[in-house]
């Protein structure tokens, strides 16, 4: 089993961008530089890692859970920064 980590950054815009990865700090760094290859972050910077879960799967599961996220309303992604544990009680392959 591998583990991947799924993240949402906060953005200079306000705006929120979900993506998963197996290495989160070679990643965040990737988004700050403008190297990642996403559009998004390269528009609005992303200011801080907002929130993270480290799960462990299969490739499919991490983007299933990132799909979930993304498709949250800008307020539920908020909540789900306030609370992490919400989103184990839907996937039990959260590890934290």
């Amino acid at each position: 089993m591998t583990r991947y980590w799924i993240y949402i950054l906060r953005c200079d815009n306000g705006s929120f961008y979900t993506g998963y990865t197996p290495d989160l700090m070679k990643r965040f760094a990737e988004h700050v530089s403008g190297t990642a290859k996403c559009k998004y972050t390269r528009s609005f910077k992303p200011l801080e890692i907002a929130q993270r879960w480290q799960m462990e799967g299969q490739k499919a599961e991490a983007m299933k859970i990132e799909r979930y996220i993304k498709k949250l309303t800008k307020k539920a992604k908020e909540q789900l920064i306030l609370e992490p544990s919400q989103l184990a009680k839907v996937f039990d392959c959260i590890v934290n």
